[in-house]
């Protein structure tokens, strides 16, 4: 679970409720930024372990793909 969720809803409450301080919009904006970062790592990670088959058996894997794999190898 990502640790800055829990803040990042509690500014996102209290910006409905009260409103936020200068100091808290750019704590919330930064958080989000961290947030989406780690998001699209995730997801990044995720998708660089796919293999496609289809339903005949074969690697229809697209090149694109298999090369960012090759190179994620290789570091």
């Amino acid at each position: 679970m990502i640790k800055s969720l829990g803040r990042i809803n509690e500014l996102a409450k209290k910006q409905r409720e009260e409103g936020l301080t200068n100091a808290e919009r750019v704590e919330q904006q930064v958080l989000r930024e961290d947030y989406l970062r780690e998001i699209r790592g995730q997801m990044i990670s995720t998708f660089s372990g796919v293999k496609v088959i289809d339903p005949l058996g074969n690697d229809v894997t697209p090149d694109k793909l298999r090369e960012e794999q090759k190179q994620d190898i290789l570091h």
